[in-house]
């Protein structure tokens, strides 16, 4: 489990390909200081096992479901992530429950002068989304201020944007979005009630 607030920008040092699979190498002095095999990362949201650990570096294998589901199929050498250890019991939860469990992928639509950023996303994900509700994009914990059938916007705070990717992003650019994980089970739970109702309400009609 993760709370969505980055811990560290990392860096990329090496992409391997391996059958239905890819190697990072990814170097984090920060989030490697207490590492060990089996530990859990977030790379830019996706919770990642580390296989190996260097000098302040770390090496992660993300499988092909991962990358179909993710932004990491198109990462590089060079690259620069968003980095967050899993997090430790009794700490103070800054942001809000996260899973590294990534949804899908949305779009950096535009930065805005009113100090908005909206990204799109699929009707599938926009569904979870509701104004003052949470978010994960890239990692990062945020504070959805609107949404529509396929967009939503969030404020991002001049630290944000220094201590993390979204200060490098640019209009186009592919994010890792997370929705609540409550939304899900809520809508998961409630939807063979709300089928059985509706045909009750057919039968009586």
């Amino acid at each position: 489990m993760f709370t969505g607030i980055v811990e560290e920008l990392g860096e990329i040092v090496a992409v391997e390909q391996l059958p239905n699979a890819a190697r990072l190498t990814v170097r984090g002095p920060l989030v490697t200081s207490d590492a060990k095999h089996g530990d859990s990362i977030a790379v830019n949201g996706v919770c990642l096992t580390v296989v190996e650990t260097g000098d302040g570096t770390f090496t992660v294998d993300v499988v092909d479901e991962t990358l179909q589901r993710s932004s990491l199929d198109k990462i590089h050498e060079g690259d620069v992530v968003n980095l967050e250890r899993a997090m430790a019991a009794g700490q103070r939860l800054g942001g809000h429950i996260v899973q590294g469990h990534v949804d899908g992928v949305g779009l950096l639509l535009e930065h805005n002068d009113g100090g908005l950023t909206r990204f799109a996303v699929p009707a599938s994900l926009s569904r979870y989304l509701v104004q003052k509700g949470s978010v994960t994009v890239d990692g990062i914990s945020l504070t959805v201020v609107d949404v529509t059938d396929d967009s939503f916007s969030v404020a991002l705070i001049p630290t944000t944007l220094e201590l993390t990717t979204m200060g490098r992003r640019q209009p186009g650019d592919r994010v890792n979005i997370e929705v609540d994980v409550l939304a899900k089970y809520v809508e998961r739970l409630a939807t063979p009630h709300l089928a059985a109702l509706a045909a009750h309400h057919e039968e009586v009609r």
